[in-house]
């Protein structure tokens, strides 16, 4: 098979669908109301987690009390997958930033399907090294950008751009103090390049607070 055939393979793949006829007690599908807890740094850590509908936000708090978003996740993403590698306790919270759907896969049946279905496995191992990789281009992005942007690439990776299809409206829960965390910055830094891409006609509002990314504001990101 040729690895044009095999992404093809994969990406035809529906990990929902396939989750869905997981047998046992080994998968419950939980509803989460927007700024629910999932689960908290230092919780027990048994379980991955695919989320089916909605957005979530993972973050850390250091000894001293800071915090910090490491991500967003959507539709189609998983998380909470330390436990397949003998992680005892979560490295970070979980939070619900819409009204979500997930699903919770114990760690016992997360590894029996791994083993079982080579399909799934190749899927679940590509979005690992795909997110390994994101971690890493985040790194780089912190040491060596600055902060305007860091801010426009965090953006565009929340719009999609780059992906197939429309880059989709950002939801209103996106708040500045989150885009702050994420980019290691102030809020009001954050306020100032937001309406600095706004004026320029990198991004506009709609509906009050519905935010629209524009592919020109790779602009920022590619301006030496």
């Amino acid at each position: 098979m040729t690895l044009v055939a095999a992404s093809k393979k994969i990406i035809q793949f529906d990990p929902k669908t396939f989750l869905s006829t997981i047998n046992g007690g080994g998968r419950k599908i939980a509803a989460f109301s927007k700024k629910q807890t999932i689960f908290v740094q230092g919780d027990s850590s048994d379980a991955v987690f695919y989320i089916q509908k909605g957005k979530v936000k993972l973050t850390v708090v250091s000894k001293t009390g800071k915090e910090a978003t490491i991500g967003i996740l959507n539709e189609g993403d998983f998380f909470g997958e330390g436990c397949l590698r003998g992680q005892l306790l979560r490295m970070c919270s979980a939070t619900a930033m819409t009204d979500c759907s997930v699903m919770r896969i114990e760690k016992k049946s997360m590894m029996e399907v791994l083993h079982r279905e080579h399909a799934f496995s190749d899927m679940f191992v590509a979005y690992l090294l795909a997110r390994n990789i994101r971690y890493e281009e985040d790194l780089v992005d912190q040491l060596f950008n600055s902060s305007e942007k860091r801010l426009a690439r965090i953006l565009l990776l929340l719009a999609h751009f780059g992906k197939e299809g429309v880059p989709e409206t950002l939801i209103a829960n996106i708040s500045q103090e989150t885009l702050a965390e994420m980019i290691g910055t102030t809020r009001s830094r954050v306020s100032f390049f937001m309406n600095r891409f706004r004026e320029l006609g990198f991004i506009d509002y709609h509906g009050g607070n519905d935010l629209q990314i524009h592919g020109s504001l790779l602009n920022i990101v590619l301006h030496d």
